[in-house]
């Protein structure tokens, strides 16, 4: 039997293509995954072009992977995602060893790549960009566990100067209304209680319905939260400039949605986002988050931060650590600005030291780490609802889960919990977990407090 392995870098929209990638083989070619490079017959790399020096990343990997394939004849390596469109030929001129290279809007296409390149000896390179075609090609979603990732929409058009994510994944592009319900209804079917919508720019996401009208992403979070046993919405990762009325809305009105928001700011300076492109200002954004406070005070919040973008001056990080203090996260993804060529912002002269942008980025980073562990200490003692994910990694009959606001939570219960929501009390608070003890499982649930004790809570 054929083995798949897949290496996944970067964000969860990567994740799901994974995803899509061994369905796709799978139905085509009869594909197992692994995780066993030896064991493997088939390699891909799923890239992301965020990172600093990511291609070259990519081609060290490469590297190693030239000796994989030439132990055993017959072996396959394929190079997806983000670097694969950013480099295109490039990537097969200087590793011999690639055989494919597609896109993120190709994936649906590996099947005849593979053909391809088995039947010419050639590398196939497929890194177009069809706009949705590929979701009317992948076959029926399978999930393993009670989550999912759902993709409503495709690439970006904000063209902030910094980021080259328009340039690999193209244009926005909404899946229509219908689409994303038939996969989410097969995905409920298998057991998923809980799924995120995924998007470059998701609260951008204008779904074409039947009617001749659009649905946005308030709009959609209302319609998927009608299924019965769907019971948490999540979605990422929004842009404050699209960050509408209407969305904010839902938080007070759809229980289903989830306690928690990653909303990327960047930068507190109205300066360096205007240099940046982000179509905000740092009232406008803290406005949006004032409002969100006001209908859900204790909602998890987390955000993204570049730090000495190109002439980033000391009052400009000191006003990103003011709205830092404002808006209150408790978590964040922070990084020194570094050029990504073909972007806008790689053209600036970039005069901020390295060392000063490494202390800015130590300050911050210690300032989100601390209000990090406020958050999560003020939820000791107050009960969460906690969706059942799997067996501990600690063992011992310990369950694990995430609340609504994200953090994993371990607690002692049955496995028959698992796939359910359980209540839980949170006892203790550890650097990057929660503990707690079960109080009973969620009104609603297929199980009872009286199965949960008999089966050796």
């Amino acid at each position: 039997m054929a083995k798949l392995l897949i290496k996944t870098f970067g964000c969860q929209m990567n994740e799901y293509d994974s995803s899509k990638m061994a369905d796709v083989l799978k139905a085509s070619h009869g594909y197992e995954l692994t995780d066993d490079a030896e064991a493997a017959d088939l390699v891909l790399l799923n890239t992301c072009s965020v990172r600093e020096k990511a291609s070259e990343k990519v081609f060290s990997e490469l590297g190693r992977l030239k000796e994989w394939k030439d132990a055993k004849p017959g072996r396959v390596v394929g190079v997806g995602g983000c670097v694969a469109s950013q480099e295109g030929e490039v990537i097969a001129r200087r590793a011999p060893a690639v055989d494919l290279v597609f896109g993120p809007q190709t994936l649906h296409r590996l099947p005849e790549l593979l053909e391809q390149t088995r039947r010419t000896h050639k590398p196939a390179i497929d890194i177009r960009f069809p706009e949705i075609e590929k979701f009317d090609h992948l076959p029926e979603p399978r999930v393993e566990g009670p989550t999912a990732f759902v993709s409503i929409m495709e690439g970006c058009s904000k063209y902030c100067t910094f980021c080259i994510v328009p340039y690999t994944r193209g244009e926005e592009v909404s899946r229509p209304l219908d689409d994303v319900l038939a996969e989410v209804d097969a995905l409920v079917r298998q057991g998923v209680r809980e799924i995120t919508l995924l998007g470059q720019n998701v609260n951008a996401y204008q779904g074409s319905m039947a009617d001749g009208g659009s649905c946005d992403l308030a709009l959609l979070i209302h319609i998927l939260a009608r299924f019965e046993t769907l019971g948490r919405i999540r979605f990422t990762t929004s842009h404050p400039a699209h960050f509408s009325d209407a969305l904010i809305d839902a938080y007070a009105s759809e229980p289903k949605l989830a306690n928690v928001l990653h909303l990327p700011v960047q930068s507190g300076s109205d300066r360096i986002l205007a240099m940046m492109k982000r179509g905000y200002t740092r009232a406008q954004f803290l406005e949006k988050i004032a409002r969100l406070r006001s209908l859900r005070p204790d909602i998890g919040l987390s955000s993204d931060f570049i730090v000495g973008f190109p002439s980033e001056t000391e009052e400009d990080f000191e006003q990103t650590m003011a709205l830092i203090e404002a808006a209150r996260f408790d978590f964040a993804y922070s990084f020194v600005y570094s050029p990504r060529p073909g972007t806008p912002a790689a053209n600036l002269r970039d005069g901020v030291p390295m060392a000063v942008k490494q202390a800015r980025l130590e300050r911050l980073q210690a300032r989100i780490r601390d209000l990090g562990i406020a958050f999560t200490e003020r939820l000791v003692g107050t009960a969460q609802t906690v969706l059942v994910e799997k067996v501990s990694r600690r063992g011992n009959g310990q369950l694990a889960g995430k609340t609504h606001c994200n953090r994993w939570l371990n607690f002692d219960g049955p496995e028959s919990l698992i796939g359910h929501f359980a209540e839980v009390r949170i006892t203790e608070s550890l650097t990057n977990s929660l503990r707690g003890e079960l109080i009973g499982i969620t009104a609603g649930e297929a199980l009872t407090e009286t199965n949960i004790e008999t089966r050796g809570a």
